[in-house]
């Protein structure tokens, strides 16, 4: 079943692109990573799904139900944590988790309890008094107190410390466990890496890619350093590696072919020098951005 169904959504703002035709699912009880880089519409998305903005054409389903003439219900079962949390400075924590209780069915007092615990905040401290990493957190627990159906997380670490992004990711995986399904729009690749099943590269208001995070593990590129006195960039390019720079009698290139080609190049000549390193995940990641604003 599926939790979020996107289909051919494009929102316009005048003349200006927001999202175009964008397409996605994601299944009950994954954590769906949602990334690209600055201006590429993970917020406009988003916004749609949340029914703050209303999209130029195509659809958006939470639940099976129209985010726009089901917003009501659908919100019956969904948390929302945005990118910056706003709230009025004068109004005390506390007051703004039992607000928060009275929008909501079944509070378990028990699991609101342990959010405040595990997220150490202080209920008597008002909004002014907060930092940004304390005021992220109340508006973690504001989402979480319901043990929602599906949590829509818009950079939630932002401003949080490195303990406090633990705790956050240990609460996002028992929710996981229990049956919730987490939607992650977020900038920590590692985090993306570590923790998504799935992840969506939106770039320029389109989708440019969905895949398991399993397969872009499988594809096992490795970067790899080569001191030589010849340059054999044309030779590795041949073989398929994505040759990075030539410098100082040092070749740095990725590579995902058979290594045993690799080797059967290199063995022709003086190699003073060879590593190989698996190329992390996030670095995967990085080659849809570095064309942003190019």
């Amino acid at each position: 079943m599926n939790v979020i169904d996107i289909k051919n959504l494009t929102k316009t703002y005048g003349k200006s692109r927001g999202i175009d035709g964008v397409t996605l699912s994601v299944k009950k009880g994954e954590i769906y990573g949602f990334i690209g880089p600055n201006g590429a519409g993970k917020s406009t998305t988003i916004k749609v799904l949340l029914n703050l903005i209303f999209p130029t054409s195509g659809e958006a389903k939470i639940f099976r139900l129209d985010c726009v003439t089901d917003t009501t219900k659908i919100k019956e079962d969904l948390g929302y944590v945005p990118s910056e949390v706003r709230y009025y400075d004068d109004v005390k924590v506390g007051e703004i988790i039992n607000y928060a209780k009275t929008f909501k069915k079944n509070i378990d007092e028990e699991y609101v309890e342990h959010l405040i615990k595990t997220f150490d905040v202080d209920l008597n401290k008002k909004i002014f008094e907060l930092s940004l990493g304390n005021k992220k957190k109340v508006a973690l627990i504001q989402a979480f107190i319901h043990k929602p159906k599906l949590l829509i997380l818009d950079e939630p670490t932002n401003g949080l410390d490195p303990l406090v992004q633990q705790k956050l990711f240990t609460e996002l995986v028992a929710l996981k466990n229990s049956g919730s399904t987490i939607f992650l729009s977020s900038h920590n690749l590692t985090e993306v890496e570590e923790f998504c099943d799935r992840v969506a590269i939106i770039k320029e208001g389109k989708i440019i890619e969905v895949k398991n995070i399993e397969e872009f593990a499988n594809k096992k590129v490795k970067r790899i350093t080569l001191k030589l006195s010849q340059n054999l960039s044309e030779e590795v390019k041949a073989l398929g590696g994505e040759i990075l720079e030539f410098k100082d009698n040092i070749l740095l290139f990725n590579y995902n072919g058979d290594i045993n080609k690799l080797l059967s190049l290199l063995v022709k000549y003086p190699v003073e020098d060879l590593i190989i390193e698996e190329k992390k995940l996030s670095e995967v990641f990085m080659a849809y951005y570095e064309m942003e604003g190019k």
